[in-house]
């Protein structure tokens, strides 16, 4: 009797399949698929807004600001590299070797104020994009700092380098 019972399943499952045609929805495409509408041009691009004068004397202070702490930078090196080179062999902890840490330090002082100048350039460049106003003034003031600083950076790496630390 189980095995009658079992025959029967797929004659019935095949039952439920069979139905009349008109049952089942049509395949073709309905209204709402058909693509129709038309496309709208984007809006033209307004005229270019004017960098406010403010913002860019403001931006050109800072470049100066940069400008400046790279020449008061320049003015120490000479002075640290020759401090830094006697102190060069000497021990770790010892009076040469402190002495030059003194004036590696106050090198990176003189970078630290055009660093400071510079984060407040990438302010006034990061709301300038943020705001959607014009930022190729600030941008080329940020990219002038980031390269005067990074000069800096790989003149103090080199000198630590010299020292035995």
């Amino acid at each position: 009797m189980n095995r009658q019972l079992v025959s029967l399943i797929p004659v019935m499952l095949l039952g439920a399949c069979a139905s009349a045609p008109g049952d089942y929805p049509s395949l073709a495409r309905r209204p709402i698929e058909r693509v129709t509408g038309t496309l709208t041009p984007p809006p033209p691009q307004p005229a270019a807004i004017p960098v406010d004068p403010a913002v860019v004397r403001q931006i050109d202070s800072l470049l100066a600001r940069v400008r400046a702490a790279d020449a008061k930078f320049q003015a120490r090196e000479g002075r640290v590299r020759q401090i830094i080179g006697a102190a060069a062999s000497a021990a770790r902890a010892s009076e040469a070797w402190s002495v030059a840490m003194i004036a590696l330090a106050d090198l990176d002082a003189a970078r630290s104020e055009g660093m400071v100048a510079l984060a407040d350039i990438d302010a006034i460049y990061a709301a300038s994009r943020i705001e959607g106003e014009p930022a190729s003034e600030a941008k080329a003031a940020r990219e002038a700092a980031n390269a005067i600083v990074a000069a800096q950076d790989k003149v103090i790496a080199g000198l630590q380098a010299q020292l035995v630390l």
